[in-house]
């Protein structure tokens, strides 16, 4: 199965990422824990250029974070997909549609299209949405802010906006967790839900 984690910067997703990793090698399965952007050698350097660079057009972040993707489907998650192993990723597509297709107002449809080409339409089996407040998962962060995270209070909340609607709009896929709660007991619901799937 391919599950992935989503939610503004701070919300514990690369937490809740690796927690059922753990979860699931403890169940004797095979387990590719990976993250967006990077994954790869590729990844990683666009990863770097996306984070740390300096301004860069809404089209290009798109395609930039279009092309770690597919460098990162192409060489990690369907490989092990193709030998059983279960992939768990810190954010996928869902992240390019809320962040470029509806906070930068590229459009859904269009960031949609263009990830959905380069995965050769790859989606994720469940998509578990971490969300608390852009206030509070800006407080949780004690790092020095990257290039997304230093657009400010506006854009996050513009940001948490564009979750809810994907949300709303793919229902069928994303489930929406309360990220206020104990870490260990959101684990605990994620791994109720996965097992819905295995």
């Amino acid at each position: 199965m391919f599950v992935t984690f989503e939610g503004v910067d701070g919300s514990g997703k690369s937490t809740q990422a690796r927690l059922l990793a753990e979860g699931l090698r403890a169940d004797g399965r095979e387990v590719v824990l990976t993250r967006e952007p990077g994954g790869t050698s590729l990844g990683e350097d666009v990863r770097d250029l996306l984070l740390h660079g300096e301004r860069i057009a809404p089209w290009a972040e798109a395609a930039l974070f279009a092309a770690a993707r597919a460098q990162l489907v192409d060489e990690v998650v369907r490989p092990a997909l193709a030998r059983g192993a279960d992939v768990v990723c810190d954010r996928y597509l869902d992240s390019s549609l809320a962040y470029q297709g509806i906070a930068r107002g590229l459009g859904v449809e269009r960031v949609l299209e263009l990830n959905l080409l380069v995965t050769s339409g790859l989606l994720p089996d469940r998509t578990f949405l971490i969300q608390v407040s852009p206030t509070e998962a800006a407080e949780r962060r004690h790092d020095e802010p990257d290039r997304i995270e230093r657009e400010g209070a506006a854009f996050a909340e513009e940001v948490d906006r564009a979750y809810r609607e994907l949300a709303r709009v793919f229902a069928q896929r994303v489930v929406v967790v309360d990220g206020t709660r104990n870490p260990q007991d959101i684990a605990e619901t994620i791994r109720g839900r996965v097992r819905d799937l295995s």
